[in-house]
Formats: structure tokens, sequence, C-alpha cells
């Protein structure tokens, strides 16, 4: 019974204290398999208002194969910042059939602005290098249920 307390106690401190939520990564997002060509990407979907102003905030380290897909209700004009994020990042901004519009490296803890060339609603961040590595640039077109346009 000593235990429950405890633990009852634990979770209302935190419930009333959000502070360490809010410099918590978000790990358990929806997730949707895109594809790169030959490359797969496991990506966390960041879906609601919310989920996307934390994004990959406060990631240590992220595998390489792994990103976070920014969906966004309609096309527009979208700026991203790293004010939080650990991780050198790169996003690629993407058109609604999975087309990327342009690529923007960015810098850990900074809050410069970086944003899509043209109206989009998906925004890919994966860690810095990965598109380079692999020799996709604006134009390429990536793949997955998002992008379906059956």
């Amino acid at each position: 019974m000593k235990y429950i307390a405890i633990a009852l106690l634990g979770l209302t401190a935190a419930l009333l204290n959000p502070s360490h939520a809010q410099n918590a990564p978000q790990m358990n997002l929806l997730r949707v398999k895109l594809s790169a060509g030959m490359h797969l990407i496991d990506a966390q979907v960041a879906a609601t208002q919310d989920q996307r102003a934390i994004g990959l905030m406060f990631r240590r380290e992220m595998p390489q194969s792994e990103g976070m897909l920014f969906a966004f209700e309609e096309a527009s004009v979208q700026c991203f910042w790293m004010k939080n994020t650990l991780l050198p990042l790169t996003a690629a901004f993407v058109a609604n059939d999975g087309t990327i519009v342009n690529l923007a490296d960015m810098k850990p803890q900074t809050t410069d602005p970086h944003c899509s060339k043209e109206p989009v609603r998906y925004v890919l961040e994966m860690n810095q290098g990965w598109f380079g590595k692999r020799g996709i640039k604006a134009g390429f077109k990536l793949a997955g249920q998002p992008f379906d346009t059956k």
C-alpha cells in the first residue's frame, strides 16, 4: 500500500509540474514507413500542433534510418528552427506528391528560420548529411502512404 501511495504522489507531481514532460523527447508518436529510392525511412509522424511544436526537441540521438515527418492540414510556406533541438538536422520540405521542394541544413539550438521555397504540407527531418550521402536533392520524389495519390 505504501508503494501505491508513493507512485500516486509521483504521478500527481508529474501532472502538476509539466515542465519535466516539456523537456522530454516525444518518442511514442505513430510511425510511417517511407522510401527514398532504395533507402527506407522509419518516420515518427507529428500531426498535431502540439506534436509539431515539440518535434525532435530534446533528442540526444536518432538512428540513421529514422526521422520525423511533420504533417500539416494544408499546404503553406513552412518555417522551422532548432530551439531546444540537440541534433544537427536537415529538413526536406515536401509537396503533396512526395517531391522534395528544397532542403535546409539546420544547426542545433538556434532560432535561425529555415523555410520552404513554396507551400508544402510535409517536412521530413533527418540527421544532417543523410540526404547528401544518398545523393537526394530537390526534385527527388519520396514514396510512402502520405504521398500515395491513387
